[in-house]
């Protein structure tokens, strides 16, 4: 990879820090697309050592709660960076209590799908012109839960919240956005994947945002859970491997395809979440490119 630039979201820690690890030793410039300033720079030095080197690791600021941050963080991207080569959309959370973001719009859907609809939408044009180039986005196994599918008549969760469910239909989101992104893409160079991370032992879930019994459950099943570095395995094989520059469109675990729930792969669904994306987006004060439009 030597020569790309990648852009990774939430690479302050976890796996997504052991993502710009394996990516920034690989010779890409790496771009940790953080919230937490100071916690993304002490990030950055960790990748650097690393990695060896001269390794390059840069810091932005990007807070997906907040609809103008991603627009400030995709602008400075652009201003920066000639070319974008991957982009790995790996930032999450999970709240038990129903919170809601900047623009007052539910934070689990808010963060986890559509704050990186948005970035990515913003990016399109520049992934496009670095091709060959990869998004990678990281969903869960947790969309298995979200049974039933999209709620398309309470996407933000205000008739009946619960934190996990919130949680499994945003990661059956990342699948379906996925979906319709790689169709939208086909033939412009730019490949679309979702990966499956497995149950990793990090600092998910565990800074007082999920309490009660999810929040129990969270901690009792560390002790079983795969390192971040584990983890992040699945998302730098897709990002980098020579033998899937052509392959889009899928969900991976283990480095591996593997097989999503049935209502994961509803092409109509993912179409309307899509479109239904582009909408609420709009009403939080966001207008964003459409993908298919810009690829003419």
């Amino acid at each position: 990879m030597q020569g790309s630039t990648v852009v990774i979201t939430g690479a302050s820690s976890g796996i997504g820090k052991h993502t710009a690890i394996g990516l920034a030793a690989l010779g890409a410039t790496t771009v940790l697309a953080c919230r937490d300033r100071a916690k993304a720079e002490v990030a950055a030095a960790e990748v650097r050592a690393s990695a060896g080197g001269d390794a390059r690791v840069d810091v932005v600021d990007l807070d997906l709660a907040d609809l103008a941050s991603v627009q400030d963080c995709a602008a400075t991207l652009l201003d920066r960076y000639d070319r974008i080569d991957v982009l790995v959309n790996n930032a999450g959370g999970v709240w038990s209590p129903r919170r809601v973001t900047r623009q007052g719009l539910e934070m689990t859907f808010g963060v986890n799908h559509l704050g990186h609809f948005a970035l990515t939408a913003l990016l399109a044009e520049r992934l496009r012109d670095s091709g060959p180039s990869r998004i990678v986005n990281v969903s869960s196994a947790a969309h298995w839960f979200a049974f039933g599918g999209m709620r398309f008549g309470d996407l933000q969760a205000e008739r009946r919240y619960a934190g996990f469910d919130a949680y499994a239909r945003s990661k059956l989101a990342n699948i379906l956005f996925t979906r319709e992104l790689a169709r939208r893409l086909a033939g412009t160079g730019v490949t679309a994947n979702a990966v499956h991370p497995g149950p990793v032992r990090s600092g998910f879930g565990m800074d007082g945002d999920l309490g009660g019994l999810a929040g129990l459950g969270n901690r009792m099943v560390r002790p079983f859970e795969i390192t971040p570095e584990a983890g992040a395995r699945t998302s730098i094989h897709v990002a980098a491997a020579p033998g899937l520059a052509a392959t889009s469109g899928g969900y991976f675990a283990r480095s591996r395809p593997a097989r999503t729930a049935p209502w994961a792969g509803d092409d109509a669904a993912a179409a309307r979440l899509w479109e239904a994306s582009l909408r609420i987006a709009a009403g939080a004060g966001l207008v964003l490119p459409d993908v298919a439009a810009q690829a003419g």
